[in-house]
């Protein structure tokens, strides 16, 4: 079992169960995904760098991604109907455990002008985020890696409400940016 799992086991239940009340302990929320995705929309022209983006996605994410195909074709956007236009993962038990372990201690601190990310939901508690620059993961190998990839990764919860995911999420360990104290006049 992975730490933060064991320590969700051990301790944030019980800080989340004294801060909401839950009537029933089945109620407090959990983490269920996090789905890893990266637009390749530009990279598509080349078939080197669509395989270059899914073994650094397979490096990122510690499995082997899936290539996403366009359902229509657009014109205006230059696309086709079943180009590639995206990579995707979505982790579960234990790798989603140790990505996110990995993302809150030593991605997320590489992360240039960081300041902690924003803590506003979606409305109904999954929180996703996005990074200009796929290269602050230390998986990847900066020397092979050809082109800056943009990441978006959606941290899907069985919260109900934005407060009770961002509370479990802060817990998990994602760091937020600290809210602004009013000061008394």
């Amino acid at each position: 079992m992975s730490r933060l799992k064991q320590r969700f086991s051990d301790s944030i239940k019980d800080e989340l169960q004294k801060k909401f009340a839950y009537s029933n302990p089945n109620k407090i929320p959990k983490l269920n995904k996090i789905v890893l995705n990266m637009g390749i929309a530009e990279a598509s022209k080349d078939k080197n760098s669509i395989q270059d983006c899914v073994n650094e996605m397979a490096l990122i994410a510690g499995q082997r991604p899936i290539i996403t195909k366009a359902r229509k074709a657009i014109s205006n956007f230059k696309l086709r109907e079943g180009q590639a236009i995206g990579v995707k993962a979505t982790l579960r038990g234990k790798r989603m455990y140790d990505f996110m372990t990995r993302f809150c201690n030593i991605a997320a601190p590489r992360i240039r002008d960081f300041r902690g990310f924003p803590s506003k939901c979606d409305g109904r508690g999954n929180f996703t985020l996005g990074l200009d620059d796929h290269q602050v993961f230390n998986e990847l190998n900066l020397d092979e890696v050809k082109r800056t990839q943009g990441l978006h990764i959606t941290f899907v919860t069985t919260a109900e409400t934005d407060e009770e995911c961002v509370e479990l999420l802060r817990l998990l360990g994602l760091p937020f940016k600290s809210l602004p104290v009013a000061v008394a006049v």
